[in-house]
């Protein structure tokens, strides 16, 4: 069992290691955010990449060395994202997702989770004396990396493979832990990772199954911030 102090000095040791790297994470973060706008296939592969990209970090970078000094499921954290960081490299290769926002609502709940992930977590940690570098860094650490993910996927315009969602909602559940050892912070976590799952399948099912679309829907999904989509239209 860990507590939530010796996690803070983990996010210190580890904000230290890996300096400057917090930088390129936020520069893929917004290029992901940029692309996610857009419905081409070039941008849907730019974004799923940076996600791969995350996943896979975290794995290597952060869950192993983890269990290597000492903290035992991270081995198994290590596999889990692992895993998922092939799965969106598979889906890189073989693109089954397509970005490009789906709806207004849709779109404004995915940027709420994005920049939680991005700000939410050290902003709050202020509140709370979690100060930097006492602070899980964007998208090279678990949580922040799950609730971007979830942010993300709110802006695919098509249904998603469902096998996405199992690892990120299945880790999230591990928020009630860090929540309880007092990192507040992952309240977020928890929140966005039902939100947003119940969202996606509501929408999957609503494209699986036009006729359940509400003529609100209907206007809703032709929505998109994509400059040179809407020029089109």
């Amino acid at each position: 069992m860990i507590t939530g102090e010796q996690l803070l000095e983990v996010f210190s040791a580890y904000n230290q290691m890996i300096w400057p790297f917090q930088i390129v994470a936020y520069v893929l973060g917004f290029l992901a955010i940029i692309f996610g706008f857009k419905k081409s296939l070039l941008a849907t592969r730019i974004t799923t990449a940076v996600l791969a990209f995350f996943w896979l970090w975290v794995s290597i970078l952060f869950w192993y060395p983890s269990a290597q000094q000492g903290f035992s499921p991270g081995y198994i954290f290590s596999v889990v994202f692992l895993v998922q960081g092939i799965l969106f490299s598979y889906f890189l290769v073989k693109p089954k997702l397509r970005f490009g926002t789906y709806s207004v609502s849709y779109t404004w709940i995915g940027l709420i989770c994005i920049f939680y992930a991005m700000f939410g977590y050290f902003l709050f940690g202020i509140l709370i004396d979690h100060i930097y570098p006492k602070t899980p860094p964007f998208g090279l650490t678990p949580c922040p990396l799950i609730i971007f993910t979830f942010g993300i996927l709110m802006l695919s315009s098509q249904k998603i493979p469902k096998i996405l969602l199992v690892i990120p909602f299945l880790y999230s559940l591990s928020g009630i832990l860090w929540v309880t050892i007092g990192i507040w912070e992952d309240i977020g976590l928890i929140l966005a990772s039902f939100i947003c799952v119940f969202l996606i399948l509501k929408r999957d099912k609503n494209l699986t199954n036009p006729s359940l679309l509400t003529p609100l829907d209907h206007s809703e999904k032709k929505w998109s911030l994509d400059i040179s989509e809407n020029s089109k239209s």
